[in-house]
């Protein structure tokens, strides 16, 4: 690497995170505190792939998304290596030589702790006796759940050897990656006691995951209900459950604007509501003052019935862009309400869009101090009446979301 004269420091902790990936020592190296807000830290960490050795930076951003860069192991890896890092107040280098750490002040002042030790050791260091095994670029994914579950063998997606069946390794794939949503979230859940309802729950593969992953992943006390319209499927779930021990996992066959909870829900779940079920979904949810409310849309047709906007016709004037258009405008509506409504919002990924198109998950985390009253609930407020009358007119009342 070409010293760099601006930061010597920091020019020096990559230059031995380069040693130690050579060697085949490195660990990993932790990049916090960065300057940009949306950033939560970035994890650099040796991988291999068919044309070698490389680094990999695995950035992860605070709407839950990570995104990846690859370096690879030469000197014209130096100069992007830097400016990334240099966009980082901490970097900790960790190897199985040792440990360094780079920090910068609020003042601009650099130290590096730990580097001359750290160096005496990559330079002691035998590379074939402590290397550590490079991770592969198609290492098999680590999942919540590995498929042995009692309730996953029940509910038909593994044999009674844990074997998830080929034809739902789709479905495996989406639980897991729901409680992964889920585990984000669990800090902003009640503590003691947690109440969860699934609203339209259907097979409730959902209502079983959740409830295994709170009750025996996590040892939590958990009371949860699924309700739902279909009396066969709801006879089944509860069989289902008792059969599994599940004592705290009960089905209504019930409408779910009828549905009231006997305790104030920290957690509501839906899956595939179909249209404005779930608008009711979210209705319901936040009038109890949910906790958090994980909501994945199905189809979208009632704004595709009402939409009216002349500065979109370039768009509405064709059917299949019309559709597109309004599901994602549906559902920037529904988290529009929910933020005046008193929750912070976010709209996530659920699982590979070419496994399924209804793949947006509608996160939606309650605001302890919001205030309906104030100048942002109101402005919120007025954002979304402003949005639903520039998609549809002034006529909005009847409109679901």
């Amino acid at each position: 690497m070409t010293p760099n004269n601006d930061h010597p420091l920091l020019f020096r902790m990559l230059e031995l995170l380069q040693t130690a990936a050579s060697k085949g020592v490195l660990r990993k190296a932790v990049c916090s505190k960065p300057a940009d807000p949306t950033v939560q830290k970035t994890v650099l960490t040796l991988r291999t792939s068919a044309k070698g050795l490389y680094l990999q930076a695995e950035t992860f951003h605070t709407d839950n998304k990570a995104t990846h860069r690859n370096f690879p192991l030469t000197d014209r890896a130096s100069a992007e290596l830097t400016a990334l890092a240099s966009a980082f107040s901490q970097i900790n280098l960790i190897t199985s030589a040792g440990e360094c750490e780079y920090r910068t002040s609020a003042s601009g002042k650099t130290v590096l702790l730990g580097a001359d030790k750290l160096a005496r050791r990559l330079a002691a260091t035998e590379q074939a006796s402590e290397m550590i095994a490079p991770l592969s670029n198609n290492r098999e994914k680590q999942y919540i759940l590995t498929g042995a579950e009692p309730f996953l063998q029940h509910l038909g997606v593994s044999d009674k050897n844990g074997r998830v069946y080929d034809r739902k390794q789709a479905k495996f794939r989406q639980i897991n990656r729901f409680l992964e949503l889920i585990r984000d979230v669990e800090d902003k859940l009640p503590k003691e006691e947690l109440v969860i309802c699934d609203l339209c729950c259907g097979k409730s593969y959902l209502s079983f995951a959740v409830y295994h992953y709170f009750a025996n992943i996590k040892g939590s006390k958990v009371t949860m209900t699924g309700v739902d319209l279909k009396a066969d499927v709801i006879e089944h779930c509860n069989k289902t459950a008792s059969a599994l021990g599940f004592e705290g996992l009960h089905f209504l066959c019930m409408d779910i604007k009828e549905f009231e909870p006997k305790v104030r829900p920290g957690l509501v779940i839906s899956l595939h509501a179909c249209d404005i079920a779930t608008d009711l979904v979210l209705t319901r949810a936040a009038d109890w003052g949910t906790d958090v409310i994980l909501s994945t849309p199905c189809c979208h047709h009632e704004l595709n019935h009402h939409i009216s906007c002349p500065t979109l016709s370039f768009i509405t004037d064709y059917s299949m862009l019309r559709q597109k258009l309004c599901d994602a405008a549906t559902d920037a509506l529904r988290l529009c309400r929910l933020e005046a409504q008193g929750y912070t919002t976010t709209a996530l990924e659920l699982i590979d869009p070419d496994e399924t198109p209804k793949n947006i998950m509608l996160r939606a985390v309650r605001k302890k101090s919001f205030d309906p009253q104030s100048e942002a609930a109101r402005a919120a407020a007025e954002r979304y009446r402003a949005a639903k009358e520039f998609l549809c007119g002034t006529q909005t009342d009847s409109l679901h979301f």
